[in-house]
């Protein structure tokens, strides 16, 4: 199996996550926001064993690392982070900050595209964003 079923899985593990944190319109507490970072362990965990999903699994459990080593869960950094995981970041940011969230109203297209650009070399791959900046976009 591809590693694009990271994708449709890459937050599995919140599913173990409880819905007063996952709902919660405001800022989450230090313990929360632990409990938040849990879920791509939870994910990897949840399919770890099994075996056509093996490729998914470091999407699910790497997507929120930073290229700049401050993400988590293992601080991974560059080219450490498995590049399935530094491609589907970027998707994955863009799609969060262009959909509403309980926490905060989407931002356009244009907006969005500006983070993930002001962001290269920090959280993102800046190869991988100079591939995204390429995609034209139609609002």
């Amino acid at each position: 199996m591809s590693k694009g079923m990271g994708a449709l899985l890459h937050d599995v593990g919140k599913i173990g996550i409880r819905d007063s944190v996952l709902l919660k319109t405001d800022s989450l507490s230090e313990a929360e926001a632990r409990e938040i970072r849990r879920h791509p362990e939870l994910g990897a965990s949840l399919i770890g064993e099994i075996r056509f999903l093996e490729n998914a699994r470091e999407i699910v459990l790497f997507h929120h690392e930073k290229f700049d080593g401050g993400g988590y869960p293992a601080g991974l950094s560059g080219q450490a982070i498995p590049l399935g995981a530094r491609i589907f970041a970027v998707a994955d940011v863009f799609d969060a900050l262009t959909t509403g969230r309980p926490y905060r109203s989407p931002i356009s297209y244009l907006e969005a595209r500006n983070f993930i650009a002001k962001e290269s070399g920090r959280h993102f791959d800046p190869v991988v964003v100079g591939a995204f900046l390429w995609i034209p976009f139609a609002e």
